[in-house]
């Protein structure tokens, strides 16, 4: 087949082919992770943020080709899961920003090629800091290589098999640009779903339409091109302010967003100019938020204002507008929305019965089933965020790879204050909530929430899924691993001598309290035998034991 322009109806059919494609392989990115552990679920993220668009985009009935990216674009956002998914929501979200500009109902090449740049553009826009050897980076030079290339092409499929070839090339080198992937010889996992999709598209185009499959199981030792997981790090925040702010224009019939834009540009970071008639609205990050106001009350009045200092309360990524509000449901750990607004409302991501108990305990008002292996998506926390019915949110993410997502969703959320505590561990969301104090304000709690955060420890002990060598430790399939501070401690293949091990890393003569979360299928006398250690270690150590009742992670420890 040769296709000069893409229809509505076809832009459809490429995504929908994308998704499934990612749907019936996410098993074979899941298993791509620089961790050998086994909640390696990039793949899971992406294809539940993909089939969440579908969804949308299925039951709508409007063949324009600007409907269909726009409403792709929303269902993606709200369904969103993890930080593969969040970027993968921007990058669509981008192609509709270029594609709503078109007025003649389909993309040419040059109009399809101007569309991937602002997928590009808009994924590294969702990023405070952009780390090189993501998926970012493969969006980012499939683009250009197309972009650089287009006056060679006579066909969209031209295009695209350009860029699926750039893509590839791309996901290769990933190693070279970011260390931790290099030293655990893989490549990046959320590229790799990214070109899952992309193919699925390039199918489409040439005729062949998928169908939904049972995921194959992987076996190691399989494709050896998609080996590995992005790993978006610790950021440097270099702007400080989220700001944020809706303006009613004076002239909005003769404004112009580049009047705004342009000068905000000089000021910050993760820019968001939208306008809808008479009305401006403004996302930016920087570190001057009085002079980015004044300069909006140059073009008229300040209808809505929030400034976040995300050096204390790590802020937000993202604004969008008009988004539509989701179906209502409650969750056996969803309590139901509060007929008076309270000052405080507190949100927490958990899985094991224990371990939500113990949050309840604390405190804790609305708790997100999610965590290892199970991700929630934005969605899951606007409706808690609603559900809690507070001037003041507190969210714990308690995991690296939900973090994003949960700031994905404080952003689009008004007239509350909305607090992201970036807890990466169950271990941190729970000592973290101790020390919160109903009668301070937000922006004590989180100081001083934070404070506590970064002079604890954590750690966990789960078993390796494949053979691997990182920080120095060598890992066997099946071995159980002990994990503090984003590295593997300990390997072996006696549960009980991994935690020992783990716990003489953790613990020194200023701890003062160990508090075990214990997992399923871990035995009451194990449990004694680490209490001991402990006290071998450390005799003056007060020793917490919690049945958190969790899968995959034997021990959830936390050292203060």
């Amino acid at each position: 087949m040769s296709n000069k322009k893409i229809s509505g109806d076809l832009f459809k059919k490429m995504v929908t082919n994308g998704a499934i494609h990612l749907k019936n392989n996410h098993k074979e990115v899941d298993h791509l992770n620089v961790f050998p552990v086994p909640d390696g679920d990039t793949g899971t993220n992406m294809q539940m943020t993909m089939m969440a668009g579908i969804k949308e985009v299925s039951a709508d009935q409007s063949n324009s080709i600007v409907d269909v990216s726009k409403i792709l674009s929303r269902g993606l956002l709200m369904g969103a899961r993890g930080n593969s998914g969040v970027i993968l929501s921007q990058f669509f979200r981008g192609l509709y920003s270029e594609i709503s500009k078109i007025n003649n109902g389909s993309l040419t090449i040059k109009e399809f090629i101007q569309a991937l740049v602002g997928g590009y553009q808009m994924a590294y826009r969702a990023v405070m800091d952009p780390v090189e050897g993501t998926i970012l980076t493969v969006v980012r030079e499939s683009a250009e290589r197309v972009l650089k290339d287009q006056k060679k092409f006579t066909t969209i499929e031209e295009v695209l098999k350009a860029y699926l070839l750039q893509a590839k090339e791309t996901l290769i080198k990933t190693p070279e640009l970011l260390p931790v992937l290099k030293e655990a010889g893989v490549v990046d996992s959320g590229g790799a779903g990214f070109i899952k999709i992309i193919e699925g598209m390039l199918m489409a185009l040439e005729g062949q339409i998928l169908t939904e499959q049972d995921a194959a199981a992987v076996t190691i030792g399989g494709n050896p091109e998609y080996v590995g997981a992005h790993n978006l790090g610790e950021v440097d925040i270099k702007f400080g302010y989220c700001t944020e702010f809706i303006v009613q224009l004076f002239d909005w019939e003769n404004f112009d967003q580049n009047s705004v834009r342009e000068p905000l540009e000089q000021m910050g970071d993760s820019l968001v100019v939208v306008t809808d008639e008479d009305l401006l609205k403004v996302h930016v990050h920087t570190n001057q938020p009085g002079v980015a106001l004044t300069l909006a009350q140059k073009f008229g009045e300040l209808k809505t204002i929030k400034v976040e200092n995300m050096r204390t309360q790590h802020g937000t990524i993202m604004g969008t507008e008009n988004l539509h509000e989701g179906h209502k449901h409650e969750t056996p750990h969803s309590p139901k929305v509060k007929k008076a607004r309270s000052k405080y409302g507190l949100i927490a991501v958990g899985q094991g019965e224990g371990i939500k108990a113990a949050f309840k305990e604390l405190g804790v008002d609305y708790i997100i089933d999610g965590g290892q292996t199970m991700n929630p998506p934005t969605e899951d926390f606007i409706k808690a965020i609603e559900a809690v019915n507070a001037d003041n949110v507190i969210i714990f993410p308690n995991n690296s790879n939900i973090i994003l997502t949960a700031e994905q969703a404080a952003s689009l959320t008004e007239n509350q204050t909305i607090s992201v505590l970036k807890t990466k561990t169950v271990a941190q969301g729970y000592t973290a909530l101790i020390s919160f104090d109903p009668t301070a304000t937000i922006e004590e709690n989180t100081e001083t929430m934070l404070d506590v955060v970064n002079n604890m420890k954590s750690g966990e002990v789960t078993y390796a899924v494949r053979d691997t060598e990182m920080h120095g430790v060598q890992v066997k399939n099946g071995d159980y691993i002990g994990i503090s501070k984003s590295k593997i401690i300990v390997s072996s293949n006696d549960r009980l001598n991994t935690v020992n091990k783990l716990l003489e890393f953790m613990i020194s003569e200023e701890s003062e309290i160990v508090t075990l979360f214990v997992g399923n299928d871990v035995s009451e006398n194990e449990v004694d035998q680490v209490v001991e250690f402990i006290a071998s270690i450390n005799e003056d150590c007060e020793v917490e034991t919690i049945e958190g009742k969790q899968d995959i992670y034997a021990y959830i420890i936390a050292v203060e």
